[in-house]
């Protein structure tokens, strides 16, 4: 497992496009997943103990960010082959399982973790409605163990000034989480 923390927001970059298929046997492109208020991006997977121990919070905030007219996808980039427990075969059952309430997309050639910058596993990137980058910073305090069920829920609140305001908070704290399992060059 290594370790990363990425970089802190880089302020009204526009959000990549993508066409990823999903574990529920549909494909999505990113004017699919955004919603009138905002876009949260998030690159999970499945056997990463930071995403894991998050998982139901992950899943909270996405219910309740979709609640506030923000889209929410998921996506796994993880290589498969080296790693397993990322496969598409168990992103669908870990999908089914949890009943995620957004779609789970499988970036197999890793073409969108690069074209977000995306680093690790949980990295957040949440958009206004214009698709501008307001955030990218951690869900809570959380890190490989849950943090304390009252901790704030940074995430939340700065997706919910997005979708007030059209501006992420100025301060932001990184994620920080397992690095994305890139293919052999």
């Amino acid at each position: 497992m290594s370790l990363q923390t990425p970089p802190v927001c880089d302020f009204d970059t526009p959000a990549p496009d993508l066409s990823l298929p999903a574990t529920d046997g549909k494909t999505y492109g990113l004017q699919d997943i955004k919603g009138p208020n905002g876009t949260l991006i998030m690159f999970i997977c499945n056997h990463c103990p930071y995403v894991l121990a998050i998982l139901d919070r992950i899943q909270r905030n996405a219910r309740d960010l979709q609640a506030l007219g923000i889209g929410v996808a998921a996506i796994c980039s993880n290589d498969a082959e080296n790693y397993p427990q990322d496969s598409f075969p168990m992103m669908q059952h870990m999908a089914e399982q949890e009943g995620f309430p957004f779609p789970y997309l499988h970036d197999e050639d890793q073409t969108v973790a690069r074209a977000y910058d995306a680093i690790c596993t949980p990295d957040f990137f949440g958009y206004n409605a214009d698709l501008k980058l307001q955030y990218r910073g951690r869900l809570d305090a959380s890190r490989a163990a849950a943090g304390p069920a009252d901790a704030p829920r940074d995430l939340f609140n700065a997706m919910k000034q997005v979708a007030e305001t059209g501006q992420g908070p100025r301060d932001q704290i990184a994620s920080m989480g397992c690095s994305i399992k890139w293919k052999a060059a």
